[in-house]
């Protein structure tokens, strides 16, 4: 209320924020991951990730002729990169900061949207989504793995012939299935419980190898 007039004054409208390009983009890949993970993407629309990135709804159709579209490009666009094949000097360690890395990615909010995904959609419908993540982060990581294992061999902790893709593929599958199956608990995804209990006892050299019987 005024002292002049002795009126309330109305609140301000909000008004979008003048953002273009990269920034804009940016605004609205974390809306969308905002909105997956607080309200599912069965209730995610394009007037309220237009409304938490405070823009207008034509700036999303612009981009993205439909929510499907929308969701895929954010995730594309979130899931960070792989990085380098970590090289401690130590199979251990090396594989210690590969699974530390996955959990980190899955336990993201980028990796938590994901799992909102999988839970709410089929399996055709989440296919599209699951292929990104497949991409991005499952494929790169079983890579690693694979890389970790073939110098771990160079170096006799590894024995010839352990590594194959189903081996590669323990730690991707394993972490997936404790995280849909077991509540998505992050306590449920121990690096080291994996690395220790899981893969070191798979691919080491057998200690009776060579021995005359």
């Amino acid at each position: 209320m005024t002292a002049e007039t002795g009126t309330v004054r109305a609140a301000a409208p909000t008004t979008p924020l003048r953002r273009r390009g990269e920034a804009l983009e940016n605004a609205i890949h974390e809306a969308v991951l905002q909105q997956l993970t607080t309200d599912g993407y069965a209730r995610m629309t394009m007037e309220g990730v237009a409304s938490a990135a405070q823009t207008g709804k034509a700036a999303l159709y612009r981009r993205w002729s439909s929510k499907e579209e929308l969701v895929r490009d954010a995730l594309r666009a979130s899931v960070p990169p792989a990085g380098p094949t970590p090289d401690t000097g130590a199979l251990r360690g090396d594989l210690l900061e590969v699974v530390t890395r996955l959990r980190a990615a899955m336990f993201s909010e980028v990796g938590t949207a994901v799992r909102v995904l999988m839970g709410e959609l089929d399996q055709r419908r989440a296919h599209a989504f699951l292929e990104i993540v497949l991409e991005r982060v499952v494929e790169p990581t079983t890579a690693m793995i694979g890389e970790v294992l073939e110098r771990g061999v160079a170096r006799g902790e590894v024995r010839p012939g352990a590594v194959t893709p189903l081996v590669t593929d323990l730690v991707p599958a394993l972490m997936l299935y404790r995280i849909k199956m077991c509540g998505g608990d992050a306590e449920r995804v121990d690096p080291q419980a994996i690395v220790d209990e899981v893969l070191l006892p798979v691919v080491r050299p057998n200690p009776s190898a060579g021995q005359g019987s």
